[in-house]
């Protein structure tokens, strides 16, 4: 495969997981990264130090709102609900595994 080729198959593959998770407003970024160790927020946080390195213009609320496909704030009054005890501990428990969301990682 060329590198355009890979780029724009990387480019459509991230496209699907970011419709997937705006689709899937029942999973929250706790069980996220509970599981994977991610979440949206990752994705935001990886987005916006690509868009930093290349010189593009860009907050963490707009790199967000790309991500959640509506402003974060509106998002979580519709869809987050409290975390459980459990949650909030095996989030803790996992943390070591956590993504590095740290700009050109």
């Amino acid at each position: 495969m060329d590198e355009q080729t890979r780029l724009e198959v990387e480019a459509a593959a991230f496209r699907g997981l970011v419709k997937h998770l705006q689709e899937r407003t029942d999973v929250q970024n706790i069980d996220l990264m509970n599981l994977a160790g991610f979440c949206r927020n990752c994705l935001a946080k990886w987005y916006l130090a690509e868009a930093q390195a290349r010189d593009v213009a860009m907050d963490y609320d707009r790199a967000r709102e790309v991500i959640y496909g509506m402003p974060y704030g509106e998002w979580k009054e519709r869809y987050q609900r409290e975390a459980t005890e459990e949650q909030k501990r095996q989030f803790e428990a996992t943390k070591p595994r956590h993504a590095n969301t740290e700009a050109g990682n």
